[in-house]
């Protein structure tokens, strides 16, 4: 008896060892190779405060497309605003409003990423920062639609790094 429960403890060790052995992770097995699970850079350090803004809208256009909402709300702060001003833009009483990040992610969930944008970006980007804050315009195109000059930005510095902190769309009229 003493025997066979040796033997049982011997296979259920060897068994375990090779369980522990299939599980560990994979190394590379020289410097040139690399584990596929590596998380892309982020983009390279902005050069001043201009081109953080900058890289802000283009991080939105490429989540967008990415479809990536994790992605896409690291950009907002928590107080922002997305507005849509349906195309009168002195007439804020038809304004659509979503406030918070809560609002704007049931936004991009049910309003812009069903559509599937298989291009987004802005061109014609001014902007002007003062101090921990900053605004730009742009000509945005989101797929096929292109707004000319219909889009106003608003960003916010907090705790060294800019934020979204809106949005307003549909500017022109």
């Amino acid at each position: 008896m003493t025997v066979y429960l040796r033997s049982a403890w011997s296979i259920a060790l060897l068994l375990l060892l090779g369980i522990v052995s299939c599980a560990a992770p994979a190394q590379p097995s020289s410097l040139g190779e690399r584990p596929t699970d590596i998380v892309p850079l982020a983009p390279t350090q902005p050069a001043d405060d201009e081109e953080a803004i900058r890289q802000l809208i283009e991080q939105e256009a490429a989540a967008l497309v990415s479809q990536d909402l994790a992605g896409l709300m690291a950009l907002w702060a928590e107080d922002a605003v997305i507005v849509d001003a349906k195309h009168t833009p002195d007439d804020e009483g038809d304004d659509a409003r979503w406030r918070g990040r809560d609002a704007i992610r049931e936004r991009y969930v049910v309003l812009v990423l069903p559509g599937n944008p298989l291009a987004a970006g802005a061109r014609d980007i001014r902007i002007t920062v003062e101090g921990d804050t900053a605004t730009a315009t742009s000509t945005t195109a989101i797929g096929d639609e292109v707004a000319v000059g219909g889009d106003r930005w608003t960003f916010v510095r907090r705790g060294g790094r800019w934020f979204i902190s809106g949005l307003t769309y549909n500017l022109e009229p």
